[in-house]
């Protein structure tokens, strides 16, 4: 079953053309990065696939139903979005943060019941954060403010789960910890990722596919032994790169080549 499906996207403001003519599918149960240079239209992408913005043209499909026939509780329940983390943490501790997650279930007085507490802390154990419950957002690392929030996600208990950069920021050992996470949602729980990342090497690694976009259109599509080639990357982002098969597995990667190293 496909999870999403978007057919000739389009998205612009103040006469500036976003996105063009996107087009691609998200099969259930799979695990897709967004990759791109700055300015290439993914954070715009994400948003409209969360429902956030309208696109101009084109539609967006979810669990096989358009995106707007969907009311926005419904939506929660079966569709999660992950922003970039904002500047300044919300003045939540771990728990009240994470328990957010059940609103779309709550009732009109909105108060949370036995089963949604219990549902919020197999999240955080899920996550790694159970043992940070009581403490203040604002007071934990940025790698575990991520995994709070991914927590709040899967306190929602969506089929679909979006995040824009959820590693950015954090220094290596927590991006793998992060990355880790979403692949055993996917393999554990069944969820499908879709998540924009500016490291094209941990994209090579996690992702099942990758879609590469360059000034709102799309470059390259498909698992990323096809997407990452030197070509698609270079005209993509402009600069010299190398593109080595890892000595982790079958899968690229990829070198950026600075000018003093550039003998081509």
């Amino acid at each position: 079953m496909t999870a999403l499906a978007v057919q000739d996207l389009a998205f612009g403001y103040n006469g500036h053309e976003v996105l063009r003519e996107l087009a691609f599918s998200v099969p259930q149960g799979s695990f897709l990065i967004v990759i791109g240079p700055n300015g290439s239209g993914k954070t715009t992408l994400m948003r409209l696939l969360a429902g956030v913005m309208d696109p101009a043209g084109g539609r967006i499909t979810v669990l096989g139903r358009p995106l707007r026939s969907f009311g926005r509780k419904r939506l929660a329940r079966h569709l999660a979005y992950v922003p970039q983390l904002p500047p300044e943490p919300l003045p939540f501790t771990v728990q009240e943060a994470v328990l957010m997650g059940r609103a779309p279930y709550l009732g009109l007085l909105g108060v949370e019941g036995k089963m949604d507490a219990e549902i919020a802390r197999r999240a955080m154990r899920f996550t790694r954060v159970d043992h940070l419950a009581d403490r203040r957002l604002g007071r934990v690392s940025g790698g575990e403010q991520q995994r709070a929030l991914i927590a709040r996600a899967v306190c929602q208990e969506p089929d679909i789960l979006l995040l824009d950069e959820p590693t950015a920021f954090l220094d290596p050992a927590h991006q793998i910890q992060v990355m880790d996470l979403l692949e055993r949602l996917k393999t554990e729980q069944g969820v499908t990722v879709v998540m924009v990342s500016h490291d094209l090497n941990l994209a090579a690694m996690y992702g099942d596919r990758l879609l590469l976009l360059k000034a709102g259109r799309t470059v390259g599509a498909g698992p990323p032994n096809a997407v990452l080639t030197v070509t698609a990357l270079e005209n993509a982002y402009e600069c010299t790169v190398r593109v080595d098969r890892s000595p982790l597995g079958d899968f690229p990667q990829v070198t950026p080549v600075p000018k003093r190293f550039d003998s081509g």
